[in-house]
């Protein structure tokens, strides 16, 4: 019998949760054990609630990490949101014990904010529309964070302080080393038997965001991880024809640069790769030196910008799908679109 992987819940369902629970103690004194929020992605999501409790002109809501099947470095941690009523109508966040605060341009959000990124604050709003009760301030805290963010690389991309409010629907899906072999390829075999020869492959959220927005048939969209130059063989192993790499400039310019796992702590070199490409379109030394020293490819896509060198990407994306196809021996025919975080399409090859 098939062992089916369990999904988890992220940091940021985690704090709507605790923020709907916190809410129902504050509209109606009910104390609640547990409660129901909807994902992003439409998903319901049913997440225990540890502990609630008034405190001072605010109300604390706590709420255990589960990660599911996924080896997450936050499983298990609290996570816990303090929420207090104030003037007006919007939804005031806040960084507590464990969350950082972004330091450095380039990330999803400005220097100074609380590294709590758009897709848990929408996810916080929409649990709040829920309940009829004006503006809120919510602080976020995950006391074990101020450690668990030594082992990422938050304060490397300028995030300070504590861990990242992070995730795009809620949902927590694994995406381990080991998990991808029960869960990745089966997108592969469903998407052939109904009838695709021409898949659209997609790292993340980014690149399936706008693989729908161009119209392909969600059928054909097939989510890799950083698992690529697997995937690509495996797609070669069934059969399937043609592929479109679709998703974020800084997972594809590794692709560009024959890395196909492309998790960071196996192989990098996106900024090296922008930079070689820019210089051979003539990019001065000076500003090949800022790419290099940029924080982030989003950063560094600004600089290339600056110079308007837009071009170079179609040059990039021709570059990934040729070593794509160089990978699997040429049994694939390959093209790659590049975005960015805003989901604008930065460049495609022919």
């Amino acid at each position: 019998m098939k062992n089916f992987l369990r999904s988890g819940y992220t940091t940021g369902a985690c704090a709507a949760a605790g923020v709907k629970a916190a809410l129902i103690l504050m509209t109606t004194g009910e104390v609640v054990s547990a409660v129901e929020i909807t994902a992003l992605d439409g998903t319901s999501l049913k997440i225990p609630v540890a502990n609630v409790e008034k405190i001072s002109d605010s109300i604390r809501a706590e709420v255990i990490k589960f990660s599911g099947d996924d080896p997450d470095i936050t499983n298990g941690v609290s996570v816990f949101t303090t929420v207090r009523r104030i003037l007006g109508s919007e939804i005031i966040f806040k960084a507590g014990i464990g969350v950082g605060r972004i330091t450095k341009a380039g990330l999803q959000l400005k220097i100074g904010e609380p590294a709590i990124n758009p897709a848990p604050r929408r996810l916080i709003q929409n649990v709040a529309a829920e309940f009829n009760v004006g503006g809120l301030e919510v602080e976020i805290s995950i006391p074990a964070g101020v450690e668990l963010a030594k082992k990422t690389l938050n304060p490397i991309l300028g995030v300070e302080g504590g861990l990242s409010i992070i995730g795009t629907t809620g949902v927590l899906r694994p995406m381990s080393e080991e998990a991808f072999k029960n869960s990745l390829v089966p997108q592969i075999d469903v998407a052939k038997a109904a009838g695709f020869d021409t898949l659209i492959f997609v790292p993340g959220k980014i690149g399936e965001t706008i693989a729908k927005k161009l119209g392909f048939d969600d059928g054909a969209i097939i989510q890799t991880s950083n698992f690529i130059g697997f995937m690509l063989e495996a797609a070669a192993q069934r059969q399937i024809k043609k592929i479109v790499l679709c998703g974020h400039l800084g997972k594809l310019a590794k692709v560009a640069a024959g890395v196909f796992h492309t998790h960071n702590r196996v192989a990098d070199g996106r900024l090296e790769t922008l930079a070689a490409y820019s210089a051979a379109e003539g990019l001065p030394a000076s500003e090949v030196q800022k790419i290099l020293d940029a924080n982030t490819t989003e950063d560094a896509a600004q600089i290339i910008s600056a110079n308007h060198l837009e071009h170079v990407y179609k040059k990039i994306a021709a570059r990934a799908s040729r070593r794509a196809e160089r990978y699997v021996f040429g049994k694939l025919q390959i093209a790659t679109i590049l975005v960015d975080y805003a989901g604008n399409i930065l460049g495609q090859d022919d």
